[in-house]
């Protein structure tokens, strides 16, 4: 297995992350084609990336969404927007590999902290999390649609 950040848009890894991604949602539901944009956009940025981890076949088997969040309080923390490995090779080490990656991202941005959310019924990410030694932190998470 190895690790590697998404450096280039092809239709073949995108298609593989809208497959990972459908795996994460609750729902289940595809929500369509990622636009080719978002992938530019993330390449381009040097606040966001997106960790992918590979079989030693070459195929996508895990994501990690990432991005650095800045604020006078909070300082500069990394911050996990989507974390997903295939549901058949769950519990394989896939997302200990994808984790790892992920604190070392962090490190090398200067990032104090790794913030993410996980909500109920997530159990079995929540308890990996713990295992990780995260800690939950109490408060309420909201949300405003804009578009």
């Amino acid at each position: 297995m190895k690790i590697e950040k998404l450096t280039k848009y092809d239709e073949k890894t995108a298609q593989r992350i809208r497959e990972l991604l459908v795996q994460l949602s609750r729902s289940g539901k595809d929500r369509g084609e990622i636009p080719k944009s978002w992938f530019d956009d993330l390449i381009a940025s040097p606040s966001h990336d997106m960790l992918l981890a590979y079989d030693d076949n070459g195929e996508i088997i895990g994501i990690a969404t990432l991005s650095i969040i800045m604020g006078p309080i909070i300082r500069k923390n990394a911050y996990l927007e989507d974390f997903v490995t295939d549901t058949s090779l769950r519990g394989t080490g896939v997302g200990t590999a994808l984790w790892n990656a992920m604190l070392d991202w962090a490190k090398e941005k200067h990032c104090a902290e790794l913030n993410f959310t996980s909500g109920h019924g997530r159990e079995l990410a929540q308890a990996f999390y713990k295992h990780k030694g995260a800690e939950i932190y109490d408060t309420n998470f909201f949300r405003k649609t804009i578009l």
